[in-house]
């Protein structure tokens, strides 16, 4: 059964199934009884599945391990919780459907038959709709957890493909959760073709949010000089200043909680109270000042062969000067 779902998965999407490789060598991988293994017989290593979903994860470089991913399932991708659901959100992020947008019009412009690999994707991003409904556009999710929306399970520090298999890479509030995101934006710039498009939404002002899986965050330079070998198309705020202050009085509160029970109670409290603030950022997210205080950042660049010079990152400073 297993291994007729993988079978309906390749048939469905050959071409990606062609340039799947090892994520510890890169060599082709073929199916066997046991999943997908490695063709280099110095490797040799066997890549099993969960529900015809491959798990092709590089143990050797990741903090994760195939047989507790593999031990938990299959996800629903919409899955959240009735409390989740049923309080308003803190954060606004006026612009990701609008950049999602313009991102397939541009993938469109080239043709037919673009493959967009969402790195992240279990559970499908804000605003996103744009890629989803082009139906000239072949979406790829990856994520670190099998999901109904997952296609493959991998580990963003050694992206299972061959170099030169996408035409745009989607990375949505991923490179927070990553050890290291420079090599993750490397495997990006390896798997696009030339010229190729990536799009990411990264936190700036945002407290800790996924326990222990979550590491890093970016000023606005500090995250155009992480896509230092990709043009600038267009970058800016995706969640604002407001966004931040409200997440900033939830973990206020939650800093008093004394257990699971009370920082339910007064994270529902934070959300009740100041979940309006957010709508500021409908307004500031323009602001060029709003960079130094913003939630989050947006990056739309496409792949370039040079690494944009250090010099000339400090000219592309948006903020407020230093007093």
């Amino acid at each position: 059964m297993a291994n007729s779902a993988m079978a309906a998965l390749e048939a469905a999407y050959p071409s990606v199934s062609a340039a799947l490789r090892c994520p510890a060598c890169r060599f082709p991988l073929i199916r066997n009884d046991e999943g997908l293994g490695c063709t280099s017989t110095a490797c040799g290593k066997t890549f099993p599945e969960v529900g015809g979903i491959p798990i092709l994860i590089n143990e050797a470089n990741s903090v994760f391990r195939i047989g507790e991913i593999a031990a938990m399932g299959i996800r629903e991708a919409s899955a959240r919780s009735f409390w989740d659901r049923a309080l308003p959100r803190l954060t606004a992020n006026p612009v990701s459907e609008t950049n999602y947008r313009r991102l397939a019009e541009t993938l469109n412009s080239g043709g037919s038959g673009a493959r967009v690999l969402v790195i992240g994707g279990a559970r499908g991003g804000v605003g996103m709709k744009p890629l989803y409904q082009s139906p000239h556009l072949e979406l790829i999710e990856t994520d670190v957890v099998a999901s109904t929306n997952t296609r493959y399970v991998c580990d963003g520090h050694d992206l299972p493909f061959e170099k030169e298999t996408f035409d745009a890479i989607v990375l949505q509030a991923v490179l927070e959760h990553v050890i290291d995101p420079s090599r993750v934006v490397a495997e990006a710039h390896r798997v696009l073709k030339p010229n190729g498009l990536v799009y990411a939404e990264t936190p700036f002002m945002q407290q800790v949010h996924a326990a222990a899986f979550d590491f890093t965050r970016f000023t606005d330079l500090g995250h155009r000089r992480l896509f230092r070998y990709f043009e600038e198309i267009e970058r800016g705020v995706a969640c604002g200043p407001a966004s931040a202050l409200a997440w900033s009085f939830q973990h206020f509160l939650i800093a008093f909680s004394s257990g699971p029970r009370s920082r339910k109670l007064l994270t529902a409290f934070a959300r009740l109270s100041v979940f309006w603030l957010k709508y500021f950022d409908y307004w500031l997210v323009r602001r060029k000042v709003a960079h130094d205080g913003a939630s989050s950042l947006y990056f739309f660049g496409r792949k370039h062969s040079r690494a944009i010079d250090d010099r000339r990152l400090l000219e592309l400073y948006r903020g407020a000067p230093a007093s």
